[in-house]
């Protein structure tokens, strides 16, 4: 989910700031795409989600205003955590296993990361944590 803050305060601070209701509908989207649920956990999700877009929006605020410290970093890595543990309490069964591998998607920058090869060669993806390490 947007739940990857860091890289949506630097796109932020690149291009015109999307609103917390934007970030919260394409977050939802793409969680329904990858996890299955009904409409009253969408709901639900959705609300924690806006909620969470908020906090994020006024920490790229802040960053945008250079008053955007380290600490305020962990804060909104706190927030995000909460936000997924909130989010885990209304997923039942295979939900929270599909909601893990959306998160590790979203860590990772979408849905595959690609190694690229050669021309010729076809290119290698990278899925799980071994996707996450850098070459040696």
């Amino acid at each position: 989910m947007s739940m990857i803050c860091g890289s949506v305060l630097m796109a932020n601070a690149q291009k015109k700031m999307p609103t917390a209701v934007e970030i919260a509908q394409k977050n939802i989207e793409a969680l329904t795409k990858k996890v299955k649920v009904n409409p009253t956990q969408r709901n639900i999700i959705y609300n924690y989600m806006l909620d969470f877009s908020k906090e994020q929006v006024s920490f790229a605020k802040k960053q945008q205003a250079g008053m955007f410290s380290q600490e305020d970093m962990g804060k909104l890595y706190n927030l995000q955590n909460e936000n997924n543990d909130k989010i885990r309490t209304i997923l039942k069964g295979e939900q929270l296993g599909e909601f893990d591998k959306y998160l590790e998607e979203q860590l990772r920058g979408g849905d595959k990361k690609k190694k690229k090869k050669a021309k010729d060669e076809e290119e290698e993806v990278v899925t799980g944590i071994s996707g996450l390490k850098l070459p040696s």
